[in-house]
């Protein structure tokens, strides 16, 4: 075999591998990670299950109930507030940065007419998807340490380092964002409002990294922790929500309902 043969074999073995390495990281680019499900419900359970936990803030104030039951053709956690505040929560392990989107589904009967997310009083929600985060050490400075402090001695060691809680509104126009009443650690969105929405299952999918990254002014969060809950403690009044199908995907990913 001539030297001019073996030459160019090894060339067009060598264009071979060059091609299927690039193929292959074409196509990787193009796969999607698996999504995340964090809360479908089973009706054949009454009671929300491990690790789903009810978190009281104040056992003065009455605890919103949950239960999982069939509405519309979904099974679904409903939460019922009667003047009374709790979430129903649990631990989550998910990669913001892979599966960013969280996609979930709900349903309220009507907004807390009462509510005025501008004063303490008036601090309420018909329904409401709280989302907590730890944030990079080096993003947190004396100043946000010292007000963490602050805050959880005076409310305990519920105030995380960062939330955001995505509600249902009952008058501010949807994609409000502002600070929480009682802490700028906690960003509050409005992602539905009034009564137009109510009596029916409401499609919403979020991209949490965004969110996080931009109301904080922080890249590499940690989600932590989600929650649910309706609440009327301050303004004395009822109120029903009703959560399905929540779950994480990909950015370019559709959600599954």
């Amino acid at each position: 075999m001539s030297l001019f043969s073996v030459a160019y074999r090894c060339l067009f073995r060598d264009l071979v591998l060059v091609c299927c390495c690039v193929l292959a990281a074409v196509s990787s680019s193009f796969v999607t990670a698996e999504p995340v499900s964090v809360g479908r419900f089973d009706s054949s359970n009454s009671q929300p299950v491990s690790p789903w936990q009810v978190v009281r803030f104040d056992e003065k104030i009455p605890a919103t109930q949950f239960q999982i039951i069939d509405w519309h053709n979904r099974s679904a956690l409903e939460a019922v507030a009667e003047s009374s505040m709790a979430l129903l929560a649990r631990p989550v392990e998910v990669d913001i940065e892979k599966t960013p989107i969280l996609c979930w589904q709900w349903w309220v009967d009507m907004p807390v007419d009462q509510a005025d997310m501008n004063i303490k009083a008036g601090d309420d929600y018909a329904a409401r998807l709280y989302l907590t985060f730890d944030l990079p050490d080096d993003q947190l400075g004396l100043g946000t340490r010292l007000k963490l402090s602050l805050a959880r001695q005076i409310y305990g060691d519920q105030v995380p380092e960062a939330a955001i809680n995505y509600v249902w509104d009952n008058k501010h126009p949807i994609g409000t964002q502002q600070n929480n009443v009682y802490t700028d650690r906690a960003k509050m969105v409005v992602q539905r409002t009034g009564s137009v929405d109510t009596g029916r299952w409401v499609d919403e999918r979020r991209n949490v990294q965004t969110d996080v990254n931009e109301l904080f002014n922080s890249a590499g969060a940690k989600l932590i922790q989600i929650a649910l809950a309706s609440d009327t403690d301050n303004t004395k009044s009822s109120a029903r929500a009703l959560f399905a199908n929540l779950h994480f995907v990909s950015n370019k990913e559709s959600c599954y309902f």
